[in-house]
């Protein structure tokens, strides 16, 4: 089947030209679908963006902000750097009131040699009219026709908007067609992402491949296991050069979403000697909410000290920092000895079935009857909560659908209790599930 993947869009421009302001504008209020998920605690670094029927991931490419010049230049090569590698379109923007200054001319230069499509958005214009001759004199960077917009005031978003759209790859918007399960292995550098892929290639790597059309920095490797073939989609490829951890971190999500993206599976590798941190919950964030199926490997497992207690001591840290994905199957392998490797395969397999379970009408019912008689649902000034009706309208992950008397009395809570019934009955381990609320009158 030919999979479609959202296209990537990344966003470059100097400090202080209005980025959060056009990233926030084009996210609208997308940005706190999870804001009801208890845990995930999230930077605006990635946001899903609609626009005429296309949906994309918008990356902000901007760490910190710099305080001198020279660092200036050195930071928005480091975000040109990152745009280049993971994004299907660029939008440069630049500030009109500002002008045309060097910094601007360097990052041209470096994004017209990658040659993907840039977008040269020139911000700030609140008057067109009156800043025409200011805008044209971005024509020097010679990276095309420059789009005059206000984030602030909402103005020619439009024309930006299309011009991006018209320049999304056909190719890279479908997937070939392609039933291996695609596995992506993220993780905080430095945790053995790329020792547990060679382990796990041995002797069976097959090919190496970038994906057509696209040069982006997570390189698939195919993988033979019990006479099947998986795709392993890396991120560990790049190193950093730089040192500044906050930067570290903002490349590191930067990278893990555009993996994450093709992936029907996330492996997240922990570090057992470690333990787990909060970036590693920001790394499993990603993955949650995108819906994809979650194993949790804890690596170097061989070289932590056990008694009886360790390995439940652990889980309960590792469910306590990912409380929002109690989903997740936890393993704890080696890369060095090889300890548990192949149970990773039997646990992608489970996990791809479970992404994929379809569970039938009458049966949902049943369940959700059952739920509703043990534990009433809430009620508020005297107005109970009452579910009509659940279907399963999608797979990959799970997603079903409550008809319910009133959507304000649904809490949070009742919804994970319906959630926790389900997952009883056909475990689903693995997947997320998600639950969409739709109001009925009585009388429908």
């Amino acid at each position: 089947m030919s999979r479609k993947r959202k296209p990537i869009v990344a966003v470059v421009g100097r400090p202080n030209v209005g980025k959060s302001t056009l990233f926030n504008v084009l996210a609208g209020d997308r940005i706190s679908i999870v804001k009801d998920t208890p845990g995930i605690t999230r930077d605006r670094i990635y946001a899903d963006v609609e626009w005429l029927n296309y949906k994309f991931t918008l990356i902000d490419t901007g760490g910190i902000e710099p305080d001198s010049k020279d660092i200036i230049l050195s930071q928005m090569r480091e975000q040109a750097e990152i745009a280049i590698a993971s994004a299907d379109v660029i939008i440069f923007l630049v500030d009109v009131k500002q002008g045309l200054v060097d910094a601007d001319l360097h990052v041209a230069n470096m994004l017209r040699k990658s040659k993907k499509p840039i977008v040269l958005a020139v911000n700030k214009v609140d008057n067109p009219v009156k800043s025409e001759a200011d805008v044209y004199e971005f024509y020097n960077l010679g990276i095309g026709d420059p789009y005059a917009i206000s984030a602030a005031n909402r103005l020619g978003l439009g024309e930006m908007l299309d011009a991006v759209i018209g320049n999304f790859p056909e190719d890279a918007v479908y997937e070939e067609e392609d039933d291996r399960p695609r596995v992506a292995i993220v993780g905080k550098p430095n945790v053995g992402k790329s020792s547990i892929i060679n382990k796990l290639i041995g002797e069976n790597r097959v090919i190496v491949s970038d994906i057509a059309g696209t040069t982006r920095d997570a390189v698939d490797t195919y993988v033979n296991f019990n006479k099947k073939q998986y795709v392993l989609i890396d991120t560990a490829g790049l190193r950093r050069k730089s040192k500044i951890k906050e930067e570290l971190e903002h490349y590191m999500i930067v990278r893990t979403v555009s993996a994450v993206e093709r992936a029907d599976v996330v492996v997240l590798v922990i570090d057992a000697t470690e333990g787990v941190t909060e970036q590693d919950a920001k790394i499993a964030g990603v993955a949650h909410e995108r819906g994809k199926g979650m194993i949790i490997a804890v690596n170097k497992w061989d070289a932590v000290e056990k008694d009886d207690k360790t390995m439940n001591t652990f889980v309960k840290k590792v469910r306590d920092t990912l409380s929002f994905m109690p989903y997740a199957e936890i393993l704890f392998v080696s890369a060095v000895t090889g300890q548990r490797l192949p149970k990773l395969f039997e646990t992608i397999d489970m996990v791809m079935e479970n992404t994929s379970l379809r569970v039938q009408t009458g049966v949902l019912n049943e369940i959700m009857t059952e739920a509703v008689a043990m534990q009433q649902p809430p009620t508020d000034k005297g107005k109970r909560l009452r579910l009509f009706y659940i279907t399963q309208v999608s797979v990959k992950p799970p997603t079903f659908v409550i008809f319910v008397n009133d959507k304000e009395l649904m809490h949070f809570s009742y919804t994970r209790y319906i959630e926790n019934r389900i997952r009883d009955a056909f475990g689903f381990k693995g997947t997320p599930l998600h639950f969409i609320i739709r109001e009925r009158k009585e009388k429908d």
